[in-house]
């Protein structure tokens, strides 16, 4: 078609030069458009039926021809310095803001964005083409929900593409630079064509354009404002990333998704001095600015439990209500999740300089100011809703940059151990004291919350929490020899729980106390040792799960090893050490604090047979992800029950037997107990309706702790040794290994 365009306008003029023949073609295109304004006096026509579209597409059509006929030369045309001498983007933009005739702001958009992708030779680096550039966008972005929606996103397709391949042209499209320095660099850009166009039109004197007068007699009947300097606006304004969250807002899907890839598309810019604009700029406030008002927009009546059950909202496919799995405020919660998600996503794939300050806003803005005071609220209500949506956030979350903030945020950046009579001063200490709260639901979604910070992969998440409370082995007894059975480390007479009337009664553990238990040549204690320990700590009496099929130790082991596998993975970059440092003999005991996050564990787990099913099973699902951990110093003090405990110290494994020994008390005053028991996990299974039995939390409770006594030593089964699971796993017979 441009060849065909070449050769008419070569026949009109006969045997003139091309490139004059264009600029007079061009010329009169535009002139064609000015006129109409002059003539015109429908006002309601719309601009597609009149032949301002038509010129438009000549014009661009030109500006192309004549590009290919001056590639050689690699100048721009005379068609292209008449339209940056002219302004006559800078008048387009004016019409398009005018809106007349109407559909005029859709053809003005079409038009720079078609000259910007089809025109070459660089052009958003004059003032003349990104001054109009930033104008159209600021028009685009105070109009929400406008008709122009395609045409916007369209245009700003075509401005991110160009910054993409020279990332230079970022600083000409953001606002925020200097006046003078607009000036400066317009008159060094312009200064070339303002003389290729004073040469040219004293060579081609006809080819000149419409003089002034009339120009301005036509501005003048057409109202338009006068095309002057901008004063300066407030520095890190950008219309380019306010166009973008405008139309990421949009109500049709398909724009909005383009406008997010956009703004993606912005974000990863190479170039450190683009990147430094970029956080310079209004992008990082704006981006978070829309993620709090989604979560202002969140109804004070949402459900947790509609919450911690929503799954798999992502910004590219954003949830919407279903019938049957709709609940009140689930769009508002899904826009919110699904930007959030957006963003994690941009932090993800972001140049790093614009990554650290995206993610340093969303910890200001939302964490900070917006989810801690609800943390804290006094309401239960404020506490359950912003714990349960915390906790699907760190569920969704996968920026390294965005984690660091997060575990900032939850942890603090002391990793200096507590001392037992701290008060809670951080907010992990008032976490961790809800985990221990009188209201049951916020101890559960509290202890949800940990649970789900513990699977991500940032090691100052359990150094915080627990390592650096066990680091130097203080727990361990000083200068005491090795125990020579098994009797010497747990000693059942001697424990208060364990009384002469209760032993002459009958009731035993499950098992025999082994000898004295076997150890490698490297002197860790075998794991059948450690295995048996735990599957043996629950009397027969209390054990039903051998009357019921599928409830065995070897399902544990199955999905142990698979855990344990993922676990080892996550915390393999972290250089963890293969042992535990050896104990100086003569160094002098010093006193040992597990922790508040292990010690309101371990108190919890003190009460299991009074506590509430629901929170007995987020209890030890917390426990059992710690001891997935492959670190020698955790796996010493969870999972090995003949470690030496210091005097006043106490283990995961002397907790659960002063819980047996509570249990083999309580068991003597509940009449039928073997038949409520096997009836109470037939319940929980499913296999019988629920009705209310006496004694049932204590039932619950048994049926609770034998599964994790189960559930510890197929941990300690796949850890072994604890530096990496068993590559050759045999089924072990139930009840040893």
């Amino acid at each position: 078609m441009l060849s065909r365009l070449g050769a008419l306008l070569q026949e009109a003029v006969g045997a003139r030069e091309p490139s004059i023949d264009l600029l007079e073609a061009f010329v009169e295109h535009w002139k064609g458009i000015t006129n109409y304004y002059i003539e015109s006096t429908d006002e309601n026509t719309p601009a597609k039926k009149t032949d301002i579209p038509w010129r438009l597409k000549q014009m661009l059509d030109i500006l192309v021809y004549e590009e290919k006929q001056q590639a050689a030369a690699g100048e721009a045309g005379p068609c292209l310095e008449y339209l940056l001498q002219h302004k006559i983007l800078e008048t387009l933009c004016t019409l398009g803001k005018a809106e007349y005739p109407p559909g005029m702001r859709q053809q003005v958009l079409q038009f720079f964005s078609k000259v910007l992708a089809q025109v070459q030779h660089p052009l958003l680096h004059y003032l003349n083409v990104h001054r109009p550039v930033q104008k159209l966008l600021r028009l685009g972005a105070t109009v929400p929900g406008s008709l122009t929606e395609k045409e916007e996103v369209q245009f700003t397709t075509v401005l991110c593409s160009k910054i993409q391949q020279d990332p230079a042209l970022l600083t000409y499209i953001l606002e925020g630079k200097k006046t003078t320095s607009r000036k400066k660099v317009s008159r060094e850009a312009t200064a070339p064509l303002r003389e290729a166009a004073s040469v040219r039109d004293k060579d081609h004197p006809q080819s000149k354009a419409p003089d002034s007068g009339t120009c301005g007699a036509w501005a003048s009947s057409a109202q338009l404002p006068a095309e002057t300097e901008e004063p300066d606006g407030p520095i890190g304004e950008s219309s380019l990333i306010t166009s973008l969250i405008g139309l990421c807002k949009s109500k049709k899907g398909r724009v909005a998704l383009k406008a997010q890839e956009n703004l993606l598309l912005l974000v990863r810019v190479a170039s450190q001095a683009a990147a430094t604009c970029l956080v310079q700029s209004s992008a990082c406030p704006a981006i978070v600015e829309r993620l709090c008002q989604l979560h202002q927009s969140l109804p004070s009546s949402l459900d947790p439990a509609d919450i911690a059950a929503v799954e798999g909202i992502s910004w590219r496919l954003p949830s919407a209500p279903s019938d049957e799995a709709s609940f009140p405020g689930k769009e508002a919660l899904a826009a919110f999740l699904g930007w959030f998600d957006y963003c994690d996503h941009l932090i993800t794939e972001a140049h790093a300089v614009v990554s650290d300050a995206l993610a340093k806003a969303v910890a200001e803005k939302l964490f900070v100011e917006i989810l801690q005071p609800q943390l804290l609220h006094v309401s239960e209500q404020s506490v359950l809703t912003s714990t349960a949506l915390l906790t699907v956030m760190l569920r969704q979350l996968r920026a390294p940059a965005l984690l660091r903030e997060a575990v900032a945020f939850l942890l603090g950046v002391d990793q200096q151990p507590a001392a037992p009579e701290d008060s809670p001063r951080t907010l992990c200490a008032h976490l961790i004291r809800h985990c221990d709260h009188l209201s049951d639901e916020i101890s559960i979604a509290t202890l949800r919350l940990f649970e789900e910070l513990l699977q991500k992969p940032h090691e100052q998440i359990v150094r915080s929490l627990i390592l650096c409370h066990l680091e130097g082995r203080a727990y361990v007894a000083r200068g005491s020899p090795e125990p020579e059975s098994y009797e010497d480390t747990l000693d059942l007479e001697e424990d208060p729980y364990f009384t002469d009337s209760f032993l002459d009664s009958g009731f035993q553990p499950s098992a025999k106390p082994p000898p004295a238990p076997a150890t490698n040549p490297d002197g860790k204690t075998a794991v059948t040792e450690i295995v048996n320990s735990f599957l043996c700590l629950v009397p027969e009496e209390a054990k039903t799960s051998a009357f019921l099929e599928e409830t065995g130790y070897d399902t544990y082991v199955h999905d142990a090893y698979g855990l344990f596998q993922e676990c080892s993975s996550r915390v393999t970059p972290w250089g963890w050490p293969l042992a535990p440092p050896p104990l100086d003999p003569h160094e002098p005991e010093r006193p040992f604090f597990e922790g508040p996050f292990l010690q309101m564990l371990f108190d919890r787990m003190s009460r299991i047979l009074e506590q509430p099913y629901s929170l007995n099973l987020q209890v030890t699902s917390v426990l059992s992800r710690l001891a997935l951990f492959p670190h020698p110093l955790i796996h010493e003090y969870l999972l090995d029950p003949y470690t030496s405990l210091a005097p006043g110290c106490r283990s995961l494994f002397s907790v659960l037997v002063r819980v047996i020994g509570d249990l083999m008390q309580r068991i003597q005053r509940v009449p039928q107990f073997p038949g409520k028991l096997l009836l109470v996990r037939r319940q929980l299974m499913g296999q019988v309706p629920g009705e209310q039995l006496d004694h049932q939390t204590f039932l619950q409770g048994v049926v609770v702790l034998e599964e994790f006594c189960k559930e510890l030593a197929a941990i300690a089964f796949v850890k072994f040794p604890p530096h990496g699971p068993h590559l050759h796993l045999s089924k072990p017979p139930e009840g040893h290994v």
